[in-house]
């Protein structure tokens, strides 16, 4: 049965709360420079040998937006071969302060062409214009964030045991970084990591994703209009030649840093590859976030914490709540507001007005969400809002949440959902949900809602993840060390710990003193 405070029939979302608009083709920018078709190397804007093509879709409407070059290991060769004397060309030896300045103007020239890189973003991921331009704001502030840390770049001078000895500590650059990123924030993603790699004086290979590979080359241009050097900043695309380009980025001996956002299980083929050379590595990888409501918590705050958590991206973030534990005294309350909440989405092709939800990115998304949904509503759960694919083109599922849903009986339990799909468990004891939101191997993000500060400071400290947000359903900031542990992966982005996965640390002892 449905808790007694919901009303009898569901809440449903209409045909009008599904917004199409067939389109295809490039959007119209200001700027045309930034819609660029071919991989980028060596400071040239190239297609290498390739004579096959892959589409690009909007996955909005299902209209094509361009082809790319089926670029491959030849090219991915030539990329790291660039990257690798370009650093040791001006970019490796010049000094913080002009580093700085290029990343200053980098950031200054993504403020500019804002609008034209947020259009960008959706015609090819379908997030709404709103959040695209949220992102272009999120993302350009890692530069200019490393901007600052380069000209923070400190050594040190270390006391030494022995007489006349002293000892100077340097930090120099790893050298060409290997950079692979998902398409779920095409330009976030890369800023994040490709600002570190530019402020500690490494070169890089981007290999763009393939849904999203414009939004990689865009950024490509901004930093040859920002005067980054010839060769140090390269991009190979592909669809088909994946696997075997990573495996490049890998196992080539000149490349020495892989970073690297996605699945667990490519995160573990990526690190078996590159113990061949030992290269440093950055793995931000898959999550399974509990969200969890506490009855002492402020229902509407953890509506709120709930909507952003949730159903940003229609659920497609790494840090998205994909467990949601609420306790049975607030369990009423709180489901109410969320479906009622939920029922108000405008869900639509992202560049039209007024949408609050895009697209999931490709028909795999929208069957893994209705494979989650079905296994939950067979092993008991109740569909309290949406639960069935969107209308029309595109690649949609409707926001869905679920209640009464019991632990072990569907696959949401174990495997990310990457969807708009919020299932609620009713739990009792604080004890037993930190067991249950700890269960999963993986551990990015949790989430928890209390007005209780003795429990904000034991929850915070239990939940086995690398981020917690308590009373707030977002933690992604430029200052804040972004990176989870266990099966989640290693490494830290962002803030002042982040140059230092792009670096090494040197000793040199002076005698003579």
């Amino acid at each position: 049965m449905l808790p007694r405070t919901l009303p009898r029939a569901l809440p449903s979302l209409s045909r009008s709360a599904f917004i199409r608009f067939a389109s295809s083709g490039a959007p119209s920018l200001s700027n045309p420079a930034l819609w660029k078709t071919s991989g980028f190397l060596n400071g040239e804007w190239t297609a290498g040998s390739s004579k096959d093509k892959f589409a690009v879709y909007n996955p909005g409407t299902g209209g094509v937006l361009g082809e790319m070059p089926e670029m491959g290991v030849d090219e991915t060769k030539k990329a790291i071969e660039f990257a690798y004397e370009a650093g040791k060309g001006e970019w490796g030896t010049t000094s913080e302060y002009d580093r700085a300045k290029v990343l200053n103007k980098l950031f200054a020239l993504m403020n500019e062409h804002a609008e034209d890189l947020a259009k960008i973003i959706t015609a090819e991921n379908g997030k709404p214009m709103t959040d695209a331009r949220g992102e272009i704001t999120y993302g350009a502030s890692f530069i200019e964030w490393f901007a600052g840390e380069a000209v923070r770049n400190y050594g040190d001078i270390v006391p030494s045991g022995a007489p006349g000895v002293q000892n100077l500590v340097f930090k120099q650059p790893v050298g060409v970084c290997g950079i692979i990123t998902p398409w779920n924030f095409p330009f976030a993603m890369i800023t994040r990591k490709l600002g570190a790699a530019l402020a500690a004086g490494c070169t890089a290979v981007l290999k763009a994703p393939a849904e999203t590979p414009y939004t990689t080359l865009a950024i490509a241009e901004l930093c040859r209009q920002a005067g980054v050097p010839d060769g140090v900043v390269n991009v190979v695309v592909t669809e088909k030649g994946v696997a075997a380009v990573g495996k490049e980025l890998c196992e080539n001996p000149l490349v020495k840093k892989i970073s690297f956002t996605g699945s667990t299980r490519v995160g573990k083929i990526l690190m078996q590859q590159s113990s061949s050379t030992l290269k440093k590595l950055s793995m931000e990888l898959g999550g399974n976030a509990p969200f969890i409501v506490f009855d002492d918590a402020d229902v509407d705050k953890a509506v709120a914490g709930a909507i952003i958590s949730k159903f940003r991206l229609s659920g497609q973030t790494c840090v998205c709540a994909n467990r949601i534990f609420v306790q049975s005294g607030i369990y009423d309350a709180f489901s109410t507001a969320l479906v009622k909440a939920v029922s108000g989405f405008k869900v639509g092709e992202g560049s039209l007005p007024g949408i609050t939800h895009g697209p999931l990115i490709h028909q795999a998304a929208v069957d893994k969400v209705e494979r989650h949904v079905k296994s939950a509503v067979d092993g008991g759960a109740k569909v309290l809002v949406g639960g069935k694919r969107g209308e029309g083109e595109g690649y949609f599922f409707q926001p869905t949440v679920l209640g009464d849903v019991k632990v072990g009986i569907s696959e949401i339990d174990e495997d990310e959902t990457f969807g708009p799909l919020a299932p609620l468990y009713k739990f009792e004891t604080e004890e037993e949900v930190i067991k249950l939101a700890n269960a999963p191997e993986v551990g990015l993000a949790g989430y928890f809602f209390s007005q209780d500060y003795r429990r904000i400071d034991r929850v915070g400290k239990a939940l086995q993840v690398g981020m917690v947000g308590a009373n707030t359903g977002l933690v992604s900031q430029t200052a804040i060390p972004f990176g989870g542990i266990g099966q989640s992966g290693f490494g830290r982005e962002g803030s002042k710990y982040g140059l230092q996965d792009y670096q090494n640390i040197k000793l040199v002892a002076v005698g003579g003193y």
